[in-house]
């Protein structure tokens, strides 16, 4: 596309600025003003579910929450699993439409330490900021009493991933108040296991895949921009984690009379891990970017044109100084990462002991960019590992094993490692987006070309003929993964007027 039409593109909608807000989102906001109360009660009922997926009978109570919920909506569900845990497959037909839009999200969230939470996180709360600016609690709101937009709820999946599924059946019920039919049927697949990796979506979707046919997909997944600006995103990062374990004595040894003799799996493993990246987390294994996808001009393009908030992110974290030797965030996300998630070799602070551990720890997060391979990177670090001089192995090694080879390295490599997705920003599909998303309010949508996180788009992408398109909605600083997880109340509202406007105009 030349520079000139790329840049028509990325404005679309910008001579819509002074255009009144339009009837159907006044009716939508009306909607939410009038019916706030029920909203939040029922979001806070399905936050109160712990959902971690590992523990299938808690998702199954989230499960079958799901599909009374959206029952009451019209949706015909069923709740379908692999092996692992649940998931919700469910349909609501509008007669005489002709186009079908999929909309994914995912009703499991990470893991937590309830003592690292300002709050407890299965009992939703409202601050009136963020924790770590000080906030306090907000009580719940009597009937009749408002919600200040900028209040946080605080729970797990927060902000990551269950709003979709409260802000999707209050748009629709706004429509519905209103005798408004959506312009098109509408097919859900809520995934239970996304924060494990979706280690059996491949299997749901070989099963139930004829399901699923669509003219759209919409990912309903991740944060806004950290401008606060509606966007919409065209793709991932794939995510792999691997566990390093170096060793040292068979038993922990007295550090004075042993240190400078025996080796310290510690510095082992700390030398390894400084030698994959410079002081600007530029990756140095040889091979690992070999395969990378080079950014095109559009989607330099597109960065260019998105607000620059490094400056504002650098202050609002107390940063000194980033990585990427200068580079703006959107630009640094559309390369490879290798994160170091956790080191353990002894303890620290109180904890700590003058002795030499037997063995030393990393975790590894390894973020893949388009074209890059699960299989290029494994075999790209393997030989690394071996070029630094140590035998790797797949389990404990045993005593003979540690006699026989000076440096020993255990590589686990966590099965569900997937690949990057990335489409193109000026699809027709995405245009006509783009004009029902700037129609709400007159203002421009963002295109951004990648998202920093992770989601298996690739096995979607493989098993269903239909354009993939990202729309986040949760606030940028939700704390997704951490503790004290958030949702901004008028993200969730306009979440609601979002989807209300992409449900009512996509058909037509």
């Amino acid at each position: 596309m030349k520079k000139s039409n790329l840049l028509k593109s990325l404005c679309l909608g910008a001579t819509m600025l002074v255009a009144p807000a339009s009837t159907a989102d006044d009716m939508v906001k009306a909607y939410v003003d009038a019916n706030a109360h029920r909203i939040m009660a029922d979001f806070r009922d399905f936050l109160s579910m712990p959902n971690v997926a590992s523990d299938t009978e808690d998702m199954m109570k989230n499960a079958r929450w799901i599909t009374g919920y959206i029952g009451k909506r019209g949706f015909e569900s069923e709740i379908v699993s692999a092996g692992g845990a649940p998931y919700v497959i469910a349909e609501r037909k509008t007669e005489g439409a002709t186009k079908t839009v999929l909309i994914y999200a995912h009703f499991d969230g990470q893991p937590v330490a309830p003592e690292n939470w300002a709050t407890p996180p299965f009992r939703p709360t409202l601050r009136d900021g963020m924790v770590e600016s000080g906030s306090k609690t907000v009580a719940w709101p009597e009937a009749g009493e408002p919600f200040n937009p900028e209040w946080r709820l605080f729970a797990r999946s927060a902000g990551d991933d269950k709003a979709p599924v409260i802000a999707l059946m209050a748009a629709l019920d706004a429509l519905d108040k209103e005798g408004i039919s959506p312009s098109v049927n509408i097919k859900l697949i809520l995934d239970g296991e996304e924060e494990a990796g979706s280690p059996t979506l491949g299997s749901i979707l070989e099963a139930h895949g004829d399901k699923l046919e669509s003219d759209l997909l919409l990912f309903c997944d991740g944060p806004m921009h950290q401008s606060r600006q509606r966007q919409l995103v065209f793709g991932v990062r794939g995510a792999m984690t691997v566990h390093l374990t170096a060793y040292g004595p068979k038993r922990p040894l007295h550090s004075g009379h042993y240190g400078n003799w025996a080796p310290n799996p510690n510095d082992r493993l700390v030398h390894l891990l400084a030698k994959m990246k410079d002081e600007e987390a530029r990756i140095l294994v040889p091979g690992y970017l070999d395969d990378v996808r080079p950014i095109t001009e559009a989607e330099q393009q597109a960065i260019d044109a998105l607000p620059r908030m490094d400056e504002a992110l650098k202050d609002d974290l107390a940063l000194g100084d980033t990585d990427g030797d200068g580079k703006r965030l959107e630009e640094l996300i559309m390369s490879p990462a290798i994160v170091i998630k956790g080191f353990e070799g002894g303890g620290t602070g109180k904890k700590s002991r003058n002795i030499i551990m037997p063995s030393a720890t990393a975790s590894l997060n390894l973020r893949l960019v388009p074209d890059q391979t699960p299989e290029g990177v494994q075999k790209s670090l393997n030989d690394f590992f071996e070029s630094e001089g140590f035998w790797l192995t797949d389990s404990d090694p045993t005593d003979e094993e540690l006699k026989t080879h000076e440096k020993v390295l255990k590589v686990e490599w966590v099965p569900g490692g997937y690949g990057a997705f990335r489409s193109n920003l000026d699809s027709p599909v995405a245009q006509k987006l783009i004009g029902i998303l700037n129609d709400i309010d007159g203002k421009p949508t963002l295109l951004t070309p990648t998202m920093g996180g992770s989601l298996p788009i690739y096995l979607f992408e493989e098993a269903l003929d239909a354009p993939i398109i990202l729309l986040p909605i949760a606030n940028h600083d939700n704390n997704q993964h951490g503790r004290n997880e958030n949702i901004r109340l008028q993200n969730l509202w306009n979440a609601v007027a979002v989807y209300a406007a992409v449900l009512k105009d996509f058909g037509k």
